[in-house]
């Protein structure tokens, strides 16, 4: 049907009606893609975070597939030959400590603050808030910063054979029934999936006497060794012998003894508690004596 020059100038309420109708159609699926593209997008205050995270795995895992052999060359600067061959025996690295820590902060959120922004270049694997929340940072086969400078028996870098878990705590308070009701779960976790020794489970103040109190004299290492994670003393106690050498047992346990008075000082707080003086006393070396049976016998 034609319509006249007239019709066209002056469109009837008809196709008028028809444009309207397209229009709210094409706003609709509009709006369809702008929600669906937001669905699609990361939400909630850390989306950002978790992006770079990621990110830098991608970046992990694109490092360790170039498969390309480093060039050597001798004295003379003559390349030595070298070639790549891809075996099939070979993992990945697994965790073989739990260091437990407090954090030092007034709250979850605070610390998730810390470990989310690049200055402090600080981490952990896990953070258990007060109500017992459990937040996984990093996976467990990939390196946290939460161990520092330290040493425990002959590890020096902790943090690439260790999972580091920050307990929400303040340093001058208890720790709460729903956050060692979770840790206890999740140590049991771990130490089921990697194996751990009971011996490895220990404290940021084990491994670090020198620098780090936690997680400190509130912390209820004995109630961890009821259930398999780290030792604690018998309640009944021999006598150390006569010229028991404390320097030496703190050393066969895995204190670091190059500042005596530190060593004593992260070995009281973890197995003593009610006195954390830097001086030994008969009862502690009565403990001493216990625990290093325990560890020297695993």
């Amino acid at each position: 049907m034609y319509r006249n020059k007239s019709d066209i100038e002056h469109p009837t309420s008809e196709i008028i009606s028809k444009l309207a109708t397209m229009k709210r159609i094409y706003c609709y699926y509009c709006l369809l893609l702008l929600l669906t593209i937001a669905s699609c997008s990361p939400k909630g205050p850390y989306a950002l975070t978790n992006k770079v995270y990621r990110d830098k795995t991608k970046g992990y895992l694109a490092a360790i597939q170039t498969q390309l052999p480093d060039t050597l060359r001798d004295s003379s600067g003559t390349p030595v030959p070298s070639a790549w061959v891809g075996t099939v025996n070979f993992g990945i690295r697994k965790p073989n400590y739990v260091i437990i820590h407090f954090t030092a902060q007034d709250s979850l959120g605070q610390t998730l603050h810390t470990f989310t922004i690049t200055s402090t270049q600080v981490s952990a694997h896990y953070v258990i808030g007060k109500n017992g929340k459990v937040v996984h940072m990093v996976n467990d086969y990939l390196r946290a910063n939460h161990a520092g400078l330290g040493k425990w028996g002959s590890v020096t870098d902790m943090n690439s054979c260790s999972i580091g878990i920050e307990i929400d705590n303040n340093s001058n308070e208890p720790f709460t029934a729903p956050q060692i009701s979770s840790l206890l779960l999740l140590l049991e976790q771990l130490k089921k999936n990697y194996n751990i020794p009971q011996a490895n489970f220990i404290g940021h103040q084990d491994f670090a006497p020198k620098r780090k109190p936690d997680p400190g004299p509130y912390f209820p290492w004995k109630t961890l060794a009821q259930h398999g994670f780290g030792y604690w003393s018998d309640d009944v106690l021999e006598l150390a012998p006569e010229g028991f050498d404390y320097t030496i047992a703190l050393k066969l346990i895995g204190y670091d003894t190059s500042d005596p008075k530190a060593a004593i000082v992260a070995f009281k707080r973890h197995f003593i508690q009610t006195d954390i003086k830097p001086e030994i006393t008969q009862l502690d070396l009565n403990v001493l004596f216990n625990v290093m049976g325990k560890y020297s016998g695993q």
